[in-house]
């Protein structure tokens, strides 16, 4: 029952006869109580104990033992406070940009990107040097003709046409024809590595007009010379550019565009006067072939071949400028293959100073206006 066991009494001990106490400790003088009735005041009294103590010995103690708190209330720093906002905001702005994203791709769906098309490759460029000499080649012997050297032209024709073509190439074998210049002139390229070159040819013809009387055995009379256009289809195979076939005659205007207006320079008319004879006295030793000692020092200007003879500076004229190097232009007359011919030059002079004087001096001559 929960009882503490009777200790120090004999189980054949009987009740008092003036009974037990509902509770409590017997009477002082009664030596011989009930084990019992003992043992059951122990239990009340320490149930009641057990009772009693959360709420008054617990209060008690607490406040006897120390009357402030264990520890002290710190604020919490503002730059902790401010970062942890921060965190919790970029995370819930990630979470709704993750959100909203994907709710668009419900209704959007993204779109497949088409495939980049490649970047064509740049076509290499085509030879125009290789295809204006071999043109410039077959030109000369193609207009170039005799029909008392047949071979010869058939020969030079066959270095640059295909294997076993047609040397003849059109022409019946009669008349003569002279070749005096060759020209190439512009590539225009085509498919299939073809092109077509432009070729402008120097020729002299006999005259077929007023043919010659078998009895009088008179040769017949050149024609002046004359440009010619000549288009030639080339086409590069094998690492060589070749003729492809018959070319074809072109005209060529007889006459240029008209030129641009060119905007006039003003003369120094002072400089002029002062610079004319150490200008005359220049191209008389450029034409003479003795030009160091009337050029600036340092400077560099080869002198004419022989055979041409100076006659007269026709005009000179300086441009407004300062410093001590100027420009001007002078016109000059020549004779040259027993005839008298005017030209113009570009001359650049410098001042020279000595330790006495200071006088100009041509540095540089070029041949027309610009």
């Amino acid at each position: 029952m929960g009882l503490p066991e009777p200790t120090g009494q004999s189980k054949d001990q009987k009740k008092p006869p003036g009974g037990v106490p509902p509770q409590g400790e017997p009477p002082a003088g009664d030596r011989r109580s009930n084990p019992w009735e003992s043992a059951g005041a122990e239990l009340a009294r320490r149930q009641s104990s057990n009772r009693t103590t959360p709420t008054a010995a617990i209060p008690a103690a607490s406040s006897s033992t120390s009357t402030a708190p264990t520890w002290t209330p710190q604020d919490e720093r503002s730059g902790a406070v401010f970062l942890r906002r921060l965190g919790r905001g970029l995370l819930w702005f990630v979470v709704v940009l993750m959100a909203v994203t994907g709710v668009r791709s419900w209704f959007f769906p993204p779109k497949a990107q088409a495939p980049k098309a490649e970047a064509p490759k740049a076509a290499p460029a085509y030879p125009d040097a290789e295809a204006q000499a071999v043109a410039s080649r077959f030109a000369r012997a193609y207009l170039g003709w005799d029909e008392a050297k047949k071979e010869e032209r058939a020969a030079l024709l066959a270095s640059v046409l295909p294997a076993n073509s047609d040397t003849d190439m059109g022409w019946d074998g009669n008349g003569r024809q002279d070749v005096l210049t060759v020209q190439p002139g512009a590539v225009t390229p085509g498919k299939d590595h073809q092109a077509r070159v432009r070729v402008e040819v120097l020729i002299r013809t006999a005259a077929v007009e007023g043919a010659p009387d078998k009895d009088k055995k008179t040769p017949p009379a050149e024609s002046p010379a004359r440009w010619v256009g000549l288009d030639v289809p080339v086409v590069q195979t094998a690492g060589r550019v070749i003729v492809t076939g018959p070319p074809g005659l072109v005209g060529i205007p007889t006459s240029g565009p008209k030129a641009p207006e060119i905007p006039i320079t003003q003369t120094d008319t002072e400089l002029t006067a002062q610079t004319q004879e150490p200008v005359a006295k220049f191209f008389k030793a450029y034409a003479g072939g003795d030009t160091e000692a009337v050029t600036a020092p340092g400077a560099s200007v080869p002198p004419l071949p022989e055979g041409v003879i100076y006659q007269a500076l026709a005009s000179w004229s300086i441009d407004t400028g300062t410093g001590d190097d100027r420009v001007g232009t002078a016109r000059v007359s020549w004779t040259l293959g027993g005839a008298t011919v005017e030209q113009v030059y570009r001359v650049e002079l410098t001042q020279v100073s000595s330790s006495d004087a200071q006088r100009w001096q041509v540095a540089d001559v070029r041949g027309g206006t610009l």
